[in-house]
Formats: C-alpha cells, sequence, structure tokens
C-alpha cells in the first residue's frame, strides 16, 4: 500500500507537466487561428472599403479556391460581374485589368476564410485523436467551428444581398457578419487566454468583473455600428467634429425621419453615424471609470483596465481623423484594425478577473490514469 501511494505521488508531477504541455500546444494552436482571423478582418475590411465585396458573383465552397487560370477565364469571370447592378451603374466601362484588382481582393478574403477554417478544423482532429483537449472544452471548439462554419453561409448571405436589385451589399448582412466573425474571434481569444497556467484571483472581485465584460459587450456592440457606418458609406458624410450637422447633437426630426422609427437606426445615414459617436463617448467613458475604479478597489486589474482605457482612446482618436479625411483606405483600415486590437484587450482583460482552478482535475486524473 504504502509502495502505491509512493508511486501515485510521483507521478502526479508528470501528469502535472504532460496536462500543461497539452494546454501550451492547444493554446498556441488557438492563437495561431486568432491571428489568421486578423488578416483576414483586415483583408475584409479592404474588400469592403475598394468596394471589391461583389466582384466574385457566385459561391464555390470547395473549387471557388481555385482562380482563374487564363485570359478566357478571367473574360469569363468578368463577363458575370458585368451582369451585376454595380458594374452597370458604378463600374460602366471598366477594363479587365481594373477588374482583376477588386477580383483579387475578394477571392484573398475568401482564400483567407478557407485557410481560417482549415487551421481550426484539421489540428482540432489531431488534438482531440492524441486526447489534448480536455472533456470539458470539447463542446466550446465544437461549438466554436459550427459558428465558423455559419460564418461562411452568413458571408454568402451577405453577397447575394448585392447581386440583383442593389450595389452594394446589405449594410444588415453586413454588420451580422462582422460581429460574428468578432465574436467568434473574441471566443478563440477568450478560449486561449483559460489554458494560460496562472494562479487564480485573490478576491471575486464582482464589480470589476462585472464592468470588464460590459465593456467587452459595448466594444461588440460599437463594432456593430461601425458595420453600419461602412455600409451605408456614412464616413463620407458629415465629416466635421465634435458637431455632426451643425449641432452637437442634431435636430430630431433630422434623426428621426423615416418610419417606423426603429428604421433610423440602421438606414438612416445621419442617426447611425451619430449613434456610432455617441457609443464612442459612452465607451471612452466607461473605460475610463472602470480604470479609476479598479485603481481604487483592485490594484492587481489596474494595468489591464489602464491598457483597455489607453486602446479606447486611440481608437477613438484614429476614429475622428478617419472621419475628418473622408475614410481614406489607410486611416479606415487603422480605425478596423485598432477595434480588434481593442475587443482583444478588452476580452484578455475580462478573461484574467475570471475566477478559475488551476491546474483541471479531470485532465489530471485523465493523464494520471494513462500513467
Amino acid at each position: 500500500m504504502v509502495r502505491a501511494g509512493s508511486r501515485k505521488r510521483s507521478c502526479m508531477p508528470d501528469a502535472r507537466s504532460t496536462v500543461e504541455f497539452r494546454r501550451r500546444a492547444v493554446r498556441l494552436w488557438l492563437l495561431a487561428v486568432a491571428a489568421l482571423m486578423v488578416v483576414t478582418l483586415i483583408v475584409g475590411g479592404a474588400t469592403r472599403l475598394t468596394e471589391s465585396g461583389l466582384s466574385i458573383v457566385e459561391w464555390k465552397p470547395v473549387t471557388g479556391i481555385l482562380p482563374p487560370s487564363s485570359q478566357g477565364d478571367w473574360q469569363a469571370e468578368f463577363d458575370k460581374y458585368k451582369a451585376i447592378p454595380q458594374y452597370r451603374e458604378l463600374n460602366r466601362g471598366m477594363g479587365l485589368d481594373d477588374f482583376k484588382t477588386i477580383y483579387w481582393w475578394e477571392w484573398s478574403h475568401r482564400a483567407l476564410a478557407r485557410l481560417v477554417g482549415a487551421a481550426f478544423l484539421l489540428p482540432m482532429l489531431f488534438f482531440l485523436w492524441r486526447g489534448f483537449i480536455e472533456p470539458a472544452l470539447r463542446l466550446r471548439l465544437w461549438t466554436i467551428f459550427a459558428a465558423g462554419a455559419a460564418l461562411g453561409v452568413v458571408g454568402w448571405w451577405m453577397v447575394a444581398s448585392g447581386l440583383t436589385a442593389r450595389t452594394s451589399v446589405s449594410q444588415y448582412r453586413l454588420a451580422f457578419h462582422l460581429t460574428l466573425a468578432c465574436a467568434i474571434y473574441a471566443a478563440i481569444v477568450w478560449t486561449a487566454q483559460r489554458l494560460v497556467p496562472r494562479e487564480p484571483p485573490a478576491a471575486p472581485r464582482i464589480r470589476i468583473r462585472t464592468s470588464a465584460l460590459t465593456l467587452v459587450a459595448l466594444v461588440v456592440v460599437q463594432i456593430y455600428f461601425g458595420a453600419l457606418v461602412a455600409g451605408l458609406d456614412a464616413g463620407l458624410s458629415y465629416n466635421t467634429w465634435p458637431l455632426i450637422d451643425g449641432a452637437f447633437i442634431p435636430a430630431a426630426e433630422r434623426l428621426w425621419f423615416e418610419t417606423p422609427a426603429w428604421r433610423n437606426l440602421f438606414e438612416n445615414t445621419l442617426t447611425v453615424q451619430f449613434t456610432h459617436r455617441m457609443l464612442a463617448y459612452v465607451l471612452w467613458i466607461a473605460a475610463a471609470l472602470h480604470a479609476l475604479d479598479a485603481l481604487r478597489r483592485d490594484g492587481a486589474a489596474f494595468a489591464g483596465a489602464v491598457t483597455l482605457a489607453l486602446a479606447v482612446t486611440l481608437q477613438a482618436a484614429i476614429g475622428i481623423f478617419t472621419l475628418l479625411y473622408q475614410a481614406p483606405l489607410a486611416l479606415a483600415l487603422a480605425h478596423q484594425a485598432t477595434a480588434i486590437v481593442v475587443l482583444t484587450v478588452a476580452v484578455i482583460h475580462a478573461e484574467r478577473l475570471k475566477p478559475r482552478t488551476e491546474p483541471s482535475r479531470v485532465g489530471l486524473k485523465t493523464v494520471s490514469a494513462k500513467t
């Protein structure tokens, strides 16, 4: 009995090391997928800003990865584009070389999306086969993969909205597509952070934790309205700050002339941009108050809170310059990229405040049983 007990105790450090090694491998994989998603989001933003999203008018999830390989193939793709309203009403007379430019933007975005899917699924299957993924994590990862598959369908649903009666995609579908992508990205980053070995927070910090989670939600809502601004090209209108349409708060009859009233939040260019501005102010004030609260009540959370407040400040400043200069490509992409930075910082900060138990008892039991 003594020997068995001694053997069990001697196995525990090895079991713990094995769990930590496996978690590190899974975490690095998730971070690599998250990095690919960042690139995909930025290229997607460039695709939208260059009006390239409708250049490929068909959805071929498998064979669509192959671009045109001959002059005849290119001409066939160009002819398909000529049949949609965007070409007839906005780009009539475009040459084949110009078409290739917008085609490569959209093709790159779709190719990256496929790469993200493969980079998520194939390593996950390997890790499942090798027993690297703990039971508690499996459902979450399969849910993320399912959401990613749905994102591809939503992407085509978005593109399809601009192929028949419009010259651009629906702002509703664009905003949903981007927000879903950001939610998936946030879930991946959160999951990766849960695998970081560290001591759990010393105190519950319920108030600080709740406000940190609220900030994550506010960032996602702000991204949604930013997508509406992009979908309506609202950044090309009302290019003054801090006034908009001649006032800090525009006249009600200008903000709410659509019926029913809720449509103004999604279709009225002035209302959409005004809402995006007001949410930016709310987010900035909330982040600053959160940092002050952390300083007074929870010093351990202060560094993350300050980093988030500074990131929000930078994002707001870039947004103002983007507006004032009427959304040039470089500034608009910087604005979108910084939004991803803000979301990343917010998610990491909130996750660090969540209670945890380290290391996983389930993982230790599994490894110990195999040992």
